[in-house]
């Protein structure tokens, strides 16, 4: 699942980041070090001094999450992703809204910066799902003119 300001940058938040984060529910699953070989890159799990990571030339922009602040398990958060394409693909995309509620959780001084602008990103993507109600119009009332 991407996570994070990618996340939110996929789905029209004005943010900038330098990296993806993914969070994984199984690190250990074969697919993923499947596709991290066919990239030419490898998994390191973590040590005592390092969080797990990816390593190699092809995964450079890509950080491993193993936790979000605020939020509940991988599997409870995988309910609050939206589908976003990419090529032939789908990327599970954690929604706006749960990514706002873990910066606000964290509370980090780079995460505060980004929350206003979260905040405008979610009011506008929820404005654009609001049906625009138009007037029902009153035929009893529509006036057309006799042939003659």
């Amino acid at each position: 699942m991407v996570v994070g300001l990618s996340a939110a940058t996929l789905q029209g938040a004005p943010v900038v980041t330098q990296d993806v984060d993914l969070w994984f529910q199984n690190l250990a699953d074969p697919k993923l070090s499947s596709a991290l070989q066919e990239v030419g890159a490898a998994y390191v799990p973590p040590s005592i001094n390092n969080p797990p990571m990816f390593a190699g030339a092809g995964a450079e922009l890509f950080d491993i999450v193993i936790r979000m602040d605020g939020l509940g398990s991988f599997s409870r958060e995988m309910r609050n992703c939206i589908e976003v394409p990419l090529g032939r693909h789908q990327l599970k995309v954690l929604s706006l809204d749960r990514i706002l509620a873990s910066k606000l959780a964290a509370n980090r001084p780079k995460d505060k910066l980004t929350i206003p602008v979260l905040r405008d990103a979610l009011a506008a993507a929820q404005f654009k799902k609001k049906p625009v109600k138009k007037p029902a119009l009153n035929h009893s009332k529509l006036h057309f003119p006799r042939k003659t």
